[in-house]
């Protein structure tokens, strides 16, 4: 007898589903050629495994008796072959982190790169994208962490606080460039008062971020104004630059502020906080791994922190 595991995963699968039309589209391959598949096996057996009609497929005793003892096999044979695939993997091992621009472009190659000295047997990956779709990665198993200001809490992921950072308002500045040619940002402390009369420029209305900026500007009547948006932290910063307005951003993007010829001052009366947060799926066991890179992340997070309060006194 000699019925390979391709046959019986067919098997299975038809069974399962009663319908020869929807097996050979699971498994890719024409009708005509999931049924010789199944007469391969009955003429190997001796017998009819299933009683077909132009509307049903049902089992004959023989397939009944099959059914469970080649369930049982497909599910062995594939629970070792994922065992076999990881002792591969143990010289290699994957990270996928899940980040939104600003962070991909001004931290991450900071935190993969120190992550990769400490561990250069780890292949690290990168999806960069907006937002919500850090989090639909993290959701759907496709990226192990997630880095990002996720201001709610979900169902099915877990949410840890790693720093919190203030809003500040970031203009354009008239000082000179330095003899390097690099523009240096200045640092001070503004009131949200000061904003009474700014031309106002922030991210879209639908960013978790900008519906807080909201709240705090409805304080001095400016909440929800018509006014220009844009997607990106880098995009907002070089428009406020460029003399197009005024943004708010937090703390966390003084990275991007570095090298443009901005003013930031933190906001005050109130000072505003947010935070800043990994997500992973919960209920996922969390390898050491995922701890050394947390521990990069927050440490990169705090000298950010640190920065501001410098530059402040």
């Amino acid at each position: 007898m000699n019925i390979s595991l391709r046959q019986l995963k067919a098997f299975v699968l038809v069974a399962t589903l009663g319908n020869f039309t929807r097996a050979a589209e699971r498994l890719h391959i024409t009708q005509a050629g999931l049924s010789v598949m199944m007469r391969e096996i009955e003429t190997q057996l001796g017998s009819r495994l299933f009683d077909r009609t132009t509307r049903s497929v049902t089992l004959t005793d023989a397939g009944h008796a099959l059914l469970p003892v080649a369930s049982a096999a497909v599910s062995q044979l594939d629970a070792v072959a994922g065992q076999i695939a990881t002792f591969g993997q143990v010289s290699r091992k994957t990270l996928r982190i899940a980040a939104t621009p600003l962070v991909s472009s001004h931290l991450m190659p900071e935190w993969f790169g120190t992550f990769q000295q400490a561990n250069p047997d780890v292949d690290l990956r990168l999806h960069e994208t907006e937002l919500a779709q850090v989090h639909a990665l993290v959701e759907q198993g496709e990226a192990d962490m997630g880095f990002g200001f996720f201001t709610k809490a979900s169902h099915g992921i877990e949410r840890t606080l790693l720093q919190s950072f203030r809003l500040m308002r970031v203009t354009a500045t008239t000082r000179p460039v330095r003899k390097t040619g690099n523009p240096k940002a200045q640092a001070g402390d503004a009131s949200w008062h000061a904003l009474r009369d700014e031309p106002l420029i922030g991210l879209p209305s639908d960013n978790p971020i900008q519906q807080l900026v909201e709240a705090h500007l409805a304080r001095i009547d400016r909440a929800d104004e018509p006014r220009a948006a844009f997607r990106r932290f880098e995009t907002l910063i070089g428009m406020a630059e460029a003399g197009i307005g005024t943004a708010i951003v937090p703390t966390f993007a003084l990275p991007a502020c570095r090298h443009r010829a901005v003013r930031w001052e933190v906001l005050t009366d109130p000072e505003v906080t947010l935070g800043f947060h990994r997500i992973v799926k919960r209920g996922r066991a969390k390898p050491e791994l995922w701890r050394q890179f947390t521990e990069r992340v927050v440490e990169s997070l705090q000298r950010i922190d640190a920065v501001a309060d410098e530059r402040r006194s």
